[in-house]
């Protein structure tokens, strides 16, 4: 385990907001884990796990505690059904799969981040989604201080969110995933701009390595890349409705989209209603071709990125009437130190 002192947390996200972190633990191996949260509980600090930074913002004042970077590292591959150390980067596991011939995760194409936070986050793009994968996962759970096996159902998925970002955040430590795909490809029709980029390209290939190819390209045109520019990937999510919701929302004239996933209105098209495509907010642009997406131009400071985020939220519900959620979690500075979580 490597330990460091003093961090900014800008340099460990890539929103790259945030004050200093008092300590930082880099874990290597299972047997880190324990020593770490014992080195966390016997001085009162709280805890933050941080994968790859891509879905994780640091406030102004820092964190007066511990974060801990999954660094876990290892693959198992039982014809399809692949075991994971959470440290390992996401995207270079989608790969393996498509060329394998695996289809589940193909969709989850160039989703920066690390295995740990998939299940965590329920990631999702394109109409597949961590959840509809996922066999079971292994962590360390600091209310018992012993490793579990977590099953599919013990994470009470829904969308964008478990049990780990909601009613047991902190509590586990993920160590390795387990995801069970298989032979095959996905199914038209496929998301609109799937279908609407399929047919500008005149794709054929649906296959897993095809389907990772056209995903690849609209996210390269829509989605910066957050290694060039300071962003959290989509930062609103989607508004989901049930039907009543969703059939006063088709009186209005609102863009209701039906599926498999629950009715849903892409939040995009509210912000871009509101005038904000393309505008930049106290250093943070809401950018262009995905408008769920801010990037962090010239922002600076946690304080700018919430005023920014403040005035596209209060203007989405003076227009339309629904509240924009937050997808990426934040580092908060606890006061009350009760226990290292």
């Amino acid at each position: 385990m490597k330990s460091y002192e003093n961090i900014f947390i800008s340099s460990l996200t890539t929103m790259r907001i945030g004050g200093i972190a008092r300590h930082v633990l880099e874990i290597e191996a299972e047997k880190d884990i324990p020593e770490a949260y014992g080195f966390a509980s016997a001085y009162w600090y709280p805890t933050y796990i941080i994968s790859g930074g891509a879905n994780t913002i640091g406030r102004d004042e820092g964190l007066d505690g511990v974060i801990l970077l999954n660094r876990l590292r290892g693959f198992d591959d039982k014809d399809g059904v692949l075991t994971i150390a959470a440290g390992e980067n996401w995207d270079n596991i989608v790969d393996y799969a498509c060329e394998k011939g695996y289809t589940g995760i193909e969709a989850l194409s160039r989703i920066p981040g690390l295995v740990g936070a998939a299940p965590a986050q329920n990631i999702g793009a394109y109409g597949q989604d961590v959840s509809q994968v996922l066999k079971s996962a292994t962590a360390f759970d600091t209310a018992t201080n012993k490793m579990v096996l977590l099953e599919k159902k013990d994470f009470q998925f829904g969308y964008r969110k478990s049990i780990m970002n909601t009613t047991a955040k902190g509590r586990f430590f993920v160590t390795s995933v387990t995801l069970e795909l298989k032979k095959g490809q996905m199914q038209r029709p496929f998301y609109n701009s799937m279908e609407r980029f399929i047919e500008d390209n005149k794709c054929t290939d649906f296959s897993p390595k095809g389907i990772r190819e056209i995903v690849s390209a609209i996210r390269a045109d829509k989605l910066p890349d957050p290694r060039e520019k300071a962003s959290s990937g989509s930062f609103f999510k989607n508004v989901y409705l049930n039907d009543r919701e969703a059939e006063k929302a088709e009186e209005k004239g609102y863009p209701v989209r039906r599926g498999q996933d629950g009715n849903k209105i892409n939040s995009a098209w509210f912000i871009e209603q509101c005038g904000f495509k393309g505008q930049l907010l106290y250093g943070m642009r809401v950018n262009a071709a995905a408008p769920l997406v801010l990037i962090n131009e010239s922002a600076g400071t946690y304080a700018n990125l919430a005023r920014a985020r403040g005035q596209i939220t209060s203007t989405v519900y003076d227009k339309f009437g629904y509240w924009l959620e937050q997808e990426p979690v934040e580092i908060i500075n606890t006061k009350n130190r009760g226990a290292a979580r």
